[in-house]
């Protein structure tokens, strides 16, 4: 490599900040509510976040310091990796169930869920791919092939996990990646084909997702069923009106809302900060993006500049998704909003994929 710099992109750093901070404060205030819930206890749930938040940073700085060519060569070894915690979760010693699904590991010492390590080690893989094809990647051997074999491995793992949210965000990560390095337009058509077709089976074989889809269309039906938290959430963010009831002051996330420190989040934030502080949080998803693919504009090489525009495409697909759900403008889709949800696991991952950026923002070209 060369046109090394000696920091890592401000802008960036700015915002990965930024977003941090602000996430955990939004986090604090909306575990609070887990006051009323019998079983769970608040301070037990901040200490784990707290503690998930340090090791992120840590996974951050240290990330940012290892040259990222490094995770180019071990691309392969990292997605074997990942897979193999991934078809851990079929072995009933350490796999956790919860909500009729088992997508959590437990280790003895700590329970992680392994789908947001296939996040990091798919990213790193896809732009790996992108990197090692270069041009070629317009033809379907090394283009539109390739991409359909790692969703279908892909599929294979999370459809088991009934994690299809993840596996949609993952799949719209990778074309958008696919996209930038250079496929066909009928590659990708093709690919998008594919990937309704997947959606629409899940939502005929899965009664949990034609369940959300029917929630969507007709939330009222079932006020204290299926459109429960859709309603409650939208009782939220409009009585957050235009600046909010105050930190701190959320009355719907005492009881109301299920999950307010998960799924819900946004609409505890909206109450407490209203229609501005709403706006001003989803201007600093968009700082980032646009820090992100600078980067990405500015990497020395294909591989960096997958790797940039990949994170910037997974966190803001995720972020916007929950939040639009919460809106009630999509299904409700069950995937957390990063940075600011509860979730030591993606939260460290997380921070760890930004130090892997932070480290390509030191080469320029």
């Amino acid at each position: 490599m060369s046109s090394r710099t000696a920091h890592i992109d401000r802008l960036f750093l700015v915002s990965i900040g930024v977003l941090t901070i602000a996430g955990f404060v939004i986090f604090l205030s909306a575990s609070l509510g887990l006051l009323t819930q019998n079983g769970v206890s608040f301070g037990n749930i901040a200490v784990k976040q707290t503690i998930s938040l340090l090791i992120g940073i840590a996974a951050f700085f240290l990330m940012s310091k290892i040259p990222y060519s490094f995770f180019r060569k071990t691309a392969f070894f990292i997605l074997l990796a990942a897979i193999a915690l991934n078809l851990a979760l079929f072995i009933p010693k350490f796999a956790v169930y919860h909500g009729g699904a088992s997508r959590w590991l437990d280790i003895g010492f700590i329970t992680f869920q392994p789908s947001e390590f296939l996040k990091l080690a798919f990213i790193i893989y896809a732009a790996a791919w992108i990197y090692h094809v270069r041009e070629r990647i317009k033809t379907w051997q090394l283009g539109l092939i390739p991409y359909v074999v790692m969703m279908a491995v892909l599929s294979a793992l999370l459809l088991s996990q009934s994690d299809t949210d993840t596996l949609l965000i993952i799949c719209f990560t990778g074309l958008v990646m696919f996209v930038v390095a250079g496929m066909k337009i009928r590659h990708v058509l093709l690919a998008l084909l594919l990937m309704v077709t997947l959606v629409i089976g899940v939502i005929m074989v899965r009664p949990y997702a034609l369940e959300r889809v029917k929630t969507f269309f007709n939330h009222g039906s079932d006020a204290q069923g299926a459109g429960y938290q859709i309603d409650q959430s939208l009782i939220a963010i409009g009585s957050g009106q235009l600046t909010g009831r105050g930190f701190g002051q959320s009355i719907q996330k005492f009881g109301y809302l299920p999950q307010p420190t998960d799924d819900s989040i946004f609409a505890v934030a909206a109450e407490e900060f209203g229609f501005i502080g709403s706006m001003i949080l989803l201007a600093i998803y968009l700082l980032f993006a646009a820090s992100a693919l600078r980067i990405a504009n500015r990497a020395v090489d294909s591989f960096g500049g997958s790797l940039a525009v990949g994170f910037a495409v997974l966190v803001i697909t995720e972020s916007f998704l929950n939040m639009a759900a919460m809106l009630g403008i999509i299904p409700l889709s069950g995937v957390p909003l990063l940075f600011v949800s509860h979730g030591g696991t993606a939260l460290i991952i997380t921070l760890a994929m930004a130090g892997i950026v932070a480290n390509v923002s030191k080469y320029k070209r």
